[in-house]
């Protein structure tokens, strides 16, 4: 687990889990995806809820094995979720394309979040058979 509490973890996080990914075996184009969407994530919670805390394993389902990152923080959480995730959508002055272009890179993405409770995102991406 890392800490991200200032620009320079992100760099730390997107380096540890490449190494895992490559570990596990995801291929330059599923690698590439993940870690671009593991960058977004924890830019954007360094940026929107002061920072917070990135883990990562792999896990199994099946034959199946993949690597899991959980993105936690205790910012103000999302009003609207639902709009949150839509394109274009931003509270700062980015391209709106954080939260659903991440989504769009992994297999799997469950968000987790309340106004005032801050967010948690669990992101994975399988490694192919």
């Amino acid at each position: 687990m890392l800490t991200v509490e200032k620009p320079e973890d992100i760099s730390k996080v997107r380096l540890r889990v490449r190494e895992a990914a490559k570990e596990l075996g995801l291929g330059l184009v599923d690698l590439t995806k993940y870690v671009t969407a593991v960058s977004e994530l924890a830019r954007n919670m360094l940026v929107h809820a002061g920072g917070g805390t990135v883990s990562w394993s792999v896990v199994t389902n099946g034959r199946r094995r993949g690597l899991e990152t959980v993105f936690t923080d205790e910012g103000p959480g999302l009003a609207d979720l639902e709009l949150a995730l839509q394109d274009g959508y931003t509270t700062g002055d980015g391209m709106g394309l954080g939260l659903g272009g991440a989504k769009r890179l992994v297999n799997e993405f469950h968000i987790e979040t309340a106004p005032g409770k801050g967010t948690t995102i669990c992101i994975t991406r399988w490694a192919r058979s």
